[in-house]
């Protein structure tokens, strides 16, 4: 009886597969072909031939070349309903197995998939192996083609025509590995023969199948020296921030805090800078690009320039004979067509001779290549892969180059590094990419590891620290790198600044100013507060040059844009423009700022002090977030320049959304510059009409902004509390009222906010967003439940929070980099709190000290229910014996 239940189980879940495969038909061809790549496609008709579910002639018949992904999958799944219940059952299970969790998240596959097994070995030959044991032996060979090409030349199996038509450069290497057993199943047992007992050496020899012993031409030796030197060359001093041009990068490189995107299911700490480019991570299998993220100012440029170092020097990724590093502000300038080949040796290195041979070597061997591009977000074109090119010998536009190698049209195999602001990248791209890493900047101890770095003098040093540590709100900013190094250039102004140290990031970037102001051309006048007037003309000349290149996505200027904007080699050696590395000088010098949020700090400056800006500069500056989806943002700031070239009218019909960061940077500083605090800086440089009615302006749009996501605050569910999903938008708008520092427009705000639950989680919110964050929700009517999960809050973080938690009655941290510090900071304030009753601390870096002082404090607090402290650095020990010690603690 038994048997036949079974039986009848078995029989259900099987006629259910046959019915699955009919009604998801659409869903199963849009997870199959939506990528645009056949990788899904063949790894299920491998599993399926493995299966013997499928036969050579079923493989043959769907695999026509030169048809359509579509039409290939449709046949198959044509092939596997014909066939019956049980083959569409393990197309079911071969589906699941190939798919990722995100892309088959929309298919049911619940009760109805086979487990997948190895068919019985027993008495079969090698041609049928490599059939039944097709997936396995795809991934061995997709890496040691070549020594497999070599074993089947050599024994006579294999022309050199069979050879090249398994290389042709638009098969990704697992094609390529198919197309090897194709050819191989038409050649007879011997050469199947030849093709196992090659794998079997290479296993039995201890020789990774994924790493080959080659013998590079001579040719190509001499190329690899050659762009070793160039790239060590361009490397081994820092290129950031012009003043510290002639600073070796070994002297003060300090690494950032570098993590796995949270989605991703190996996210288990923190990572080393080879771990970027290795397989830990790994959440596309098929996908070659990496991601590196992290807001602008955290370290994205100097970070690939010490991985270029290190390579150069065969320190580092000595997996990869070749690096290429590219600039996307560079690439933005090239108007000329190239081909792949055209990219990497004009734009890298040129190889001095046998050009072809060397490129060749590159297309046959493209697992031993990295590509770096560095700040797509200042790419002009959005990302797209509407476009696509699978020659490498083929010109196209640079953008269309660049996109069609992210997504692997071009060039699969090779290793890509992209970095980029995260507002940047949308989900189209983030598709194409095998894993994300996030840069989030110094830690506590990295900030203490660059300014000691940063002076050599001990006692300076030692100083500047102590300032710091004084000012929580600073030593947050100081998580920035382009912070840290403004606050320590400007380290005799800070210590001397007493009280009046900066607060903001106006604060330090008005303190830059005028350190760079004064020191090349000291203060002649003797007025009060005068140093701005003093040398108002360059700084106009110089913010007209960044506001008209903020609007037109313009981050490197000709000699030409400098004089038409006033420009002089006075205002030039000042110290804020310097020489573009990025731009070949022969003919003329091309200009860039020191940083690009140095340029939105001058643009800003040009909105606030000009008398010729159109007045609804303001208005469709702060409009930038609402106009996102629009892409419109850039084309409504163009509008508000003067200047009617034919460059600008094209720029405006390709508005792009990465050009809303640098806006949105812009108009934080503008919202600032307009502080109260800072007015008496204006009173010589522009009339006080004028500037109130600005002043008016700014407060007026973030009145408006924060009504508008009010407003979007859905009405709550019977008997639940009303909550607030927060987008990042809002941590925007509150970072622009606390630049303002002016607590009648952070009450104003907080006076229409009434929700119960406030949620900001994986808004990349760090120290900085927390200082603005307490600033303003401090001044909420009713107490709140604040989430704030999978941010960067960090210790420091939870320091700059302090001043709002009277108003929070729960707080959840999960995710946040916390650590005993911060644990013991909140326990002094739950100590006497009435307000807090639940604390989230899960999925942290709290020790047992931490832990320890949470429970001191609720010894004197009843008022608190439960602190979460799931997944913590702590023992099972140390676990139970807390346990016991105080109930109210959730381990």
């Amino acid at each position: 009886m038994l048997a036949v239940a079974e039986y009848g189980c078995w029989q259900s879940e099987s006629m259910f597969a046959h019915e699955l495969v009919l009604k998801q038909r659409t869903e199963i061809l849009q997870a199959l072909c939506s990528s645009g790549s056949t990788e899904h496609l063949e790894r299920v008709l491998d599993i399926l031939l493995s299966q013997g579910e499928l036969i050579w002639e079923d493989y043959q018949d769907i695999q026509v070349p030169g048809r359509a992904l579509y039409t290939k999958a449709r046949q198959l799944l044509d092939l596997v309903y014909t066939k019956g219940v049980d083959t569409c059952a393990l197309f079911l299970a071969a589906l699941k197995q190939v798919l990722p969790d995100a892309q088959g998240s929309s298919l049911f596959f619940s009760g109805c998939c086979e487990t997948l097994k190895e068919r019985e070995q027993s008495q079969i030959t090698c041609s049928q192996t490599l059939l039944t044991q097709r997936p396995s032996i795809v991934s061995k060979l997709q890496r040691c083609i070549d020594g497999t090409l070599e074993a089947l030349a050599v024994s006579g199996h294999f022309t050199s025509e069979d050879c090249d038509e398994v290389r042709l450069p638009i098969h990704t290497p697992s094609q390529q590995a198919r197309r090897l057993l194709d050819q191989v199943r038409s050649k007879g047992e011997s050469a199947a023969e030849v093709v196992l007992n090659y794998i079997q050496q290479r296993q039995e020899s201890g020789s990774p199948l994924n790493q080959e012993k080659l013998t590079p031409p001579k040719e190509f030796l001499k190329y690899q020296k050659k762009l070793s030197s160039s790239v060590s060359a361009q490397s081994c001093f820092l290129s950031n921030y012009g003043g510290t041009s002639h600073m070796s990068l070994d002297d003060i490189y300090t690494d950032g805090q570098l993590e796995l995107a949270h989605d991703c299911a190996d996210n288990q700490g923190p990572l080393s800078l080879e771990q970027i480019v290795g397989m830990v991570g790994t959440v596309n299998e098929n996908a070659d690009t990496v991601l590196v993220s992290g807001d602008a100012g955290s370290g994205k440029s100097t970070l690939l320039q010490r991985l270029h170092l290190l390579w150069a020097r065969g320190s580092a990724l000595q997996d990869f004979l070749l690096l290429f590093p590219f600039s996307c502000r560079r690439l933005n300038s090239e108007q000329r067509e190239l081909s792949v080949q055209d990219l990497l040796f004009q734009h890298c290195c040129w190889p001095d001779r046998e050009q072809e041979e060397i490129f060749q070597f590159i297309l046959d061997h493209p697992h031993l290549v990295l590509f770096t591009f560095d700040g797509l977000d200042e790419l002009k074109q959005s990302f797209s892969d509407e476009h696509r090119l699978c020659c490498p010998t083929q010109c196209a536009p640079v953008h269309i180059l660049l996109f069609n190698l992210i997504q692997g049209s071009l060039m699969k195999g090779v290793r890509k590094v992209v970095t980029s602001r995260p507002e940047a990248v949308g989900p189209l791209l983030k598709k194409h990419l095998c894993k994300e890493v996030l840069l989030k900047g110094f830690s506590p101890s990295g900030i203490d590891c660059f300014l000691k770095k940063h002076h050599t003098d001990p006692m300076v040093a030692a100083k500047v620290l102590e300032s710091l540590h004084s000012n929580n709100a600073l030593l947050g900013l100081c998580h920035s790198p382009v912070l840290c190094w403004i606050v320590s250039q400007c380290h005799k102004e800070l210590l001397c600044s007493g009280e009046g140290s900066p607060q903001t990031i106006t604060d330090v970037y008005l303190m830059i100013l005028q350190h760079f102001l004064q020191h090349q051309r000291p203060l002649q006048s003797t007025v009060a507060l005068g140093w701005l007037q003093e040398h108002l003309k360059t700084v106009l000349h110089l913010g007209k040059l960044a506001f008209e290149g903020i609007g037109t996505s313009c981050y490197i200027f000709s000699g030409t844009d400098l004089e038409t904007c006033g420009v002089t080699e006075d205002d030039i050696c000042v110290g804020f423009l310097i020489q573009s590395k990025d731009m070949p000088s022969a003919h003329s010098k091309h200009y860039e700022f020191l940083h690009v949020t140095m340029q939105c700090f001058f643009a800003a400056l040009y909105i606030v002090l000009s008398t010729n800006t159109d007045r609804s500069t303001i208005p469709k500056l702060f409009e930038t977030q609402d106009m996102r989806e629009t892409s419109l943002s850039g084309a409504c700031f163009r509008a508000c320049l003067s200047s009617n070239s034919q460059q600008e009218k094209a720029l405006e019909r390709e508005a792009t959304t990465f050009e809303t960061p640098n806006l949105q940077i812009t108009a934080t500083f503008v919202a600032g510059l307009l502080s109260g605090r800072h007015r008496s800086l204006w009173l010589h440089c522009c009339s006080t009409a004028m500037m109130e009615k600005k002043v008016r302006q700014v407060v007026r749009c973030l009145s408006k902004g924060m009504q508008k996501h009010f407003k979007s605050i859905p009405q709550p569910v019977e008997g639940e509390k009303k909550s607030m999903h927060a987008m990042p938008g809002f941590v925007w708008l509150i970072k622009c009222i606390y630049e303002m520092q002016e607590s009648r427009i952070a009450k104003d705000a907080m006076s229409k906010l009434e929700v119960d639950h406030l949620k900001l989680t994986y808004c990349n919110i760090g120290p900085v967003e927390c200082t603005a964050l307490a600033y303003v929700l401090q001044h909420l009517r009713n107490p709140v439940g604040l989430q704030l999960d999978y941010n960067s809050v960090g210790d420091v973080g939870v320091e700059q929070l302090l001043p709002c938690l009277h108003i929070c009655n729960s707080l959840y941290l999960v995710g946040n980099g916390v650590g005993s510090a911060g644990a013991c900071a909140l326990a002094n304030i739950i100590k006497n709190s009435t307000s807090v009753e639940e604390l989230w601390l899960t999925e942290n870096c709290i020790t047992r000290t931490g832990v320890e002082c949470l429970i001191q404090a609720l010894k004197h607090n009843t008022h608190v229910k439960s602190v979460w402290l799931r997944n913590n650095e702590l023992t099972l020990q140390e676990v139970e014996e807390m346990t016991g010690l105080e109930p109210r603690l959730i381990f």
